[in-house]
């Protein structure tokens, strides 16, 4: 019997670029608000609006838009220009519309992996951008199932786990997010597989779980076959 049925993978910065748009975003908007004040200020504020917002927004670029939105009247004392607003939507547009760019190995290990087992791609944030982004991939008919969630906790992993293979215990999540990919998947009972993105939200950072048998981290994707076979 193997020890592993069920792969998860996220979406986002673990098979295809995502922050390195929200960065050169976030660098058009500094330029945009230049004379109100410092760009490291404004990323203060833009975070702290981001953490407020995402009860509301939930994950994804539209929250991140009004945040910045938000920001702008804030940091301006609501003096900001109608124009600056303007291309701040249509920054946002920009980012909706720009094509996909998978990461190295992501294809070939999605497609090793799932001639083998069971394949789940689960990822959180809007879901008409993050389907648009799946179909873009083309790696959508690869995935026995697809689940857009709110948020990743310890109890969604139990329940898609248990709900599309054998439950955590006989699983593993790949992704580059700790807090969201690694953390709430082994404290679920499963395997967590970090592979570093290089560019990560401060929202999603957390510290490793360094003392838990089934963390593991890779390089990148291209190791993950033999990892998943040596595992059985």
């Amino acid at each position: 019997m193997q020890n592993l049925t069920t792969i998860g993978f996220d979406a986002d910065d673990t098979l295809w670029q995502n922050e390195r748009f929200f960065r050169l975003t976030q660098e058009r908007f500094a330029d945009l608000l230049r004379d109100h004040t410092d760009a490291d200020h404004l990323m203060q504020r833009l975070l702290a609006a981001e953490r407020r917002n995402l009860g509301q927004y939930g994950f994804g670029i539209k929250g991140f838009v009004l945040s910045m939105i938000e920001t702008a009247i804030e940091v301006t004392e609501q003096r900001v220009p109608a124009s600056a607003i303007a291309e701040l939507i249509a920054a946002g547009q920009d980012m909706l519309r720009h094509p996909i760019e998978l990461l190295p190995h992501a294809r070939e290990a999605v497609e090793a992996i799932a001639a083998s087992h069971k394949v789940l791609l689960i990822t959180k944030g809007d879901l008409m951008d993050q389907e648009r982004k799946l179909a873009q991939s083309g790696l959508g008919d690869l995935f026995d199932e697809v689940e857009i969630v709110s948020s990743k906790t310890r109890a969604v992993y139990e329940t898609l786990f248990a709900r599309h293979g054998d439950g955590a215990a006989r699983a593993m999540m790949v992704g580059n997010s700790m807090r969201s990919d690694v953390v709430p998947v082994i404290d679920a009972g499963g395997w967590g597989v970090h592979v570093p993105h290089g560019l990560e939200w401060d929202i999603e950072m957390a510290p490793p779980p360094t003392g838990a048998k089934r963390f593991l981290e890779l390089a990148d994707l291209g190791a993950l076959p033999d990892l998943v076979r040596d595992i059985g």
